[in-house]
């Protein structure tokens, strides 16, 4: 990487931004452009400076982090947004991840816990952990699956996804995309990782269940 990742910080408590924005301030890899002091204005600064990454506040005056999330992920959808807030209710993470967000930080870890997470987020590494991903089987329709899932994978991810759902070999998808085989097999084990599967057969069966492919 030879730029940061420019990013918006919105929240409605100045405290709250003001240590965000030491967290972020200590990694070189971070460039803070803009604060908001609710969602509306997390909204209209996205639109002026279009930050990578968003972290947003939940609860927030006007128009909560959830509602400015969708707004800004339906136009945006190449914008990364992590929620950050103090409470760890499933209830919120569920509703983030179906409004688009690809993340979800508690305010109390460390800043290095932060770092770490938020450069995941940034290059599309982000895991998701296996109860996580099993609850949102259990409680998610297909059709949202399908969205979290989309922004989940990067978009050569998904490329590979689809050729591996029609049965194409390693070998195949390396010559249709010109890359190597070896680059498809790392591609193929982060997207296994990333869902929770064990093989090419069950990568198949999930696609297709989930709409990602369709048959």
């Amino acid at each position: 990487m030879t730029q940061p990742f420019r990013v918006l910080i919105a929240d409605d408590h100045a405290h709250a931004r003001e240590g965000i924005r030491a967290i972020l301030s200590s990694d070189p890899t971070f460039q803070i452009v803009a604060e908001a002091k609710d969602g509306r204005e997390a909204v209209q600064l996205t639109e002026q400076w279009i930050p990578e990454l968003i972290l947003m506040d939940i609860s927030m005056p006007h128009m909560n982090g959830l509602e400015a999330t969708k707004i800004i992920k339906d136009k945006h959808p190449n914008i990364k947004i992590v929620m950050v807030t103090v409470s760890d209710d499933s209830l919120h993470l569920f509703e983030a991840l179906k409004k688009g967000a690809q993340g979800y930080l508690i305010k109390n870890l460390n800043p290095t816990a932060w770092h770490e997470y938020l450069k995941a987020v940034a290059v599309d590494e982000a895991p998701v952990s296996r109860e996580l991903a099993n609850r949102i089987l259990q409680e998610f329709s297909q059709k949202e699956i399908a969205k979290f899932n989309e922004n989940l994978l990067t978009g050569r991810e998904r490329e590979i996804l689809g050729w591996v759902a029609k049965g194409l070999s390693n070998r195949e998808i390396a010559e249709k995309l010109e890359i190597s085989e070896h680059t498809v097999k790392n591609h193929l084990k982060n997207i296994l990782h990333k869902l929770h599967l064990e093989n090419r057969v069950q990568l198949a069966g999930y696609a297709f269940k989930t709409g990602l492919v369709q048959e």
